[in-house]
């Protein structure tokens, strides 16, 4: 939701749900996973999209698989010029940067808080994050294939007037999605009928690994509560990956003679 120096609590007007799709690359690397013999089917039909925060992660732990106590790097991008805040010990850290490189773990609830919106001075917005599966990427290699969740100016705009908005990201399946180059900066999304669960129409399309969930409640007057910080679960701080500097090519220069 959101809220200014001097805004009440805005009532929700609607409820809007998209899906969000990791490109094919990062599919890529999850596929040495969907060969091992304990992996079940990946559909949530059990777990619906509308459950509260946090009741989708925690079935997925009671699921087989490599998942309870994984770091997984989630990469958050805002508008540029925007400030990202993760909660922390019972607050919100100071938020730098539009762009936040962090470690969560799957099923814990993490409260963020974005700042200095553009065109929105003054505004905030608190969205929640809620990890749902793991990207397998080759060991040593986890912080170049993060989950990436965007907060796009329109959405949280939406926020601003009252809506709800909620994107479930997943990893396209590799059998049906459609060999077309992506802009790796760029999040492509399918709009989904209110009527419809978000989540269902995920796995339709593919793994779905993380539910982005914007607007619909403020912190007391007083400051967050734990309750409204879902009791600050704790995150890792990760580093960018170093730049992959390919070597340069081999130039054989032969003796002059003469």
């Amino acid at each position: 939701m959101t809220s200014s120096p001097s805004s009440p609590t805005i009532s929700l007007a609607m409820r809007r749900i998209r899906v969000a799709c990791v490109p094919a690359i990062a599919a890529l690397a999850c596929l040495a996973a969907d060969t091992l013999p304990a992996q079940q089917p990946q559909v949530h039909y059990d777990h619906a999209g509308t459950l509260s925060p946090g009741a989708i992660g925690q079935g997925r732990l009671r699921r087989e698989g490599p998942l309870r106590g994984y770091v997984q790097p989630v990469e958050i991008k805002a508008p540029q010029g925007a400030l990202i805040s993760l909660a922390m010990d019972g607050q919100f850290d100071d938020g730098d940067s539009s762009t936040r490189l962090v470690g969560l773990q799957i099923s814990p609830v993490y409260r963020l808080k974005v700042t200095n919106i553009p065109r929105n001075a003054g505004y905030e917005v608190f969205p929640t994050i809620e990890i749902i599966d793991r990207l397998y990427a080759p060991r040593g290699k986890e912080t170049r294939f993060p989950i990436p969740i965007e907060l796009t100016q329109e959405e949280l705009e939406m926020a601003l007037a009252g809506k709800f908005v909620t994107r479930v990201i997943y990893v396209e399946d590799t059998d049906t999605a459609l060999p077309v180059a992506q802009d790796p900066n760029e999040q492509h999304w399918l709009e989904v009928h209110g009527s419809d669960d978000v989540l269902a129409e995920a796995d339709k399309l593919g793994r779905p690994v993380a539910i982005l969930r914007i607007g619909g409640r403020l912190p007391d007057a007083d400051g967050p509560s734990p309750e409204f910080l879902f009791g600050s679960p704790g995150w890792m701080p990760l580093s960018p990956p170093a730049e992959v500097v390919e070597p340069a090519a081999a130039v054989n220069v032969l003796p002059r003679r003469g």
